[in-house]
């Protein structure tokens, strides 16, 4: 297989992906029907019958658990392409089962969070509180933050940004139910309807309407951020703070927001706004 492989984007709804890794190939499965994702899967092969051949993959599963059929047809497709299945990678027991089972190895691709990311009894408790306080003064559930620049001057000098573990590419709406997780940034084109989750040690982007859970910062990184075009999340939390809305509703006019930790607790801001304020230095982000 040849090195730097780039990534190659399977069907027109682009769920499934076959990427190189540098042990090999990583075939992805983003929560879709699985018989679907085979048959692209298979034209790809198909239409570059030897690039593959003598490598060895990895197929991304997800939360999905396959029946042993639809694992043979998996490793049946790879296999006349000359590509052998070395693992299974994803979260649960019953994936590790039967991976173990087939003799294949598990990569588990659960994001490790720390104990206090992850208790919501208590912060979840703080935040209800908060709400009903802000909805009996006639404010939003989430405040949007008031935040004035510090005066005119020279731009902020710009800071070089230590990147997180890498960033998690999805480029379809999530429907309710579905979950990603990543070590790193996740960046979603398309919806996150409500019912669905994303889980993020670093950043959260969502280039459409973000109207489920969002959990950025899930290792406890206060600097984290959350961003959508469209931001109308039923819950979000940020390292250890979370700040709720049952009753979101989409506005008539939604544009760019981002979400983010301030004075100890999650503020809401437009991506204008934050702009002119980070070039102002009124809003500054750092990472340790």
């Amino acid at each position: 297989m040849a090195k730097g492989l780039s990534p190659l984007l399977l069907g027109k709804r682009g769920v499934t992906l076959l990427r190189g890794r540098r042990d090999g190939l990583e075939v992805t499965f983003a929560g879709r029907d699985l018989g679907e994702a085979f048959e692209e899967l298979e034209a790809r092969l198909a239409g570059q019958p030897s690039f593959y051949r003598g490598a060895f993959a990895v197929a991304n599963l997800g939360a999905t658990v396959p029946s042993s059929e639809e694992l043979s047809r998996l490793r049946d497709l790879l296999t006349g392409a000359g590509v052998t299945l070395r693992a299974i990678s994803g979260f649960g027991e019953s994936l590790e089962s039967l991976a173990r089972a087939e003799g294949l190895e598990f990569e588990n691709a659960a994001l490790p969070l720390s104990d206090s990311a992850r208790s919501l009894v208590a912060d979840f408790a703080g935040a209800r509180n908060d709400i009903a306080q802000r909805r009996k003064r006639g404010e939003a559930s989430v405040r949007r933050a008031k935040i004035e620049p510090a005066g005119r001057g020279a731009p902020a000098p710009l800071r070089l940004v230590e990147p997180v573990a890498g960033t998690l590419y999805h480029t379809t709406t999530l429907r309710g139910g579905q979950t990603l997780q990543q070590n790193g940034n996740i960046v979603v084109v398309g919806d996150v309807n409500p019912g669905a989750e994303l889980i993020a040690a670093g950043d959260i982007l969502v280039f459409g309407r973000l109207g489920g859970i969002a959990h950025a910062g899930a290792q406890g990184d206060e600097n984290a951020r959350i961003l959508a075009l469209n931001l109308a999340a039923t819950q979000l939390r940020i390292a250890t703070y979370i700040a709720a809305d049952e009753e979101a509703k989409a506005r008539p006019a939604p544009q760019p927001e981002a979400a983010l930790v301030r004075e100890g607790r999650i503020v809401i801001l437009t991506v204008d706004r934050l702009n002119r304020l980070e070039q102002s230095g009124s809003c500054r982000r750092e990472r340790a």
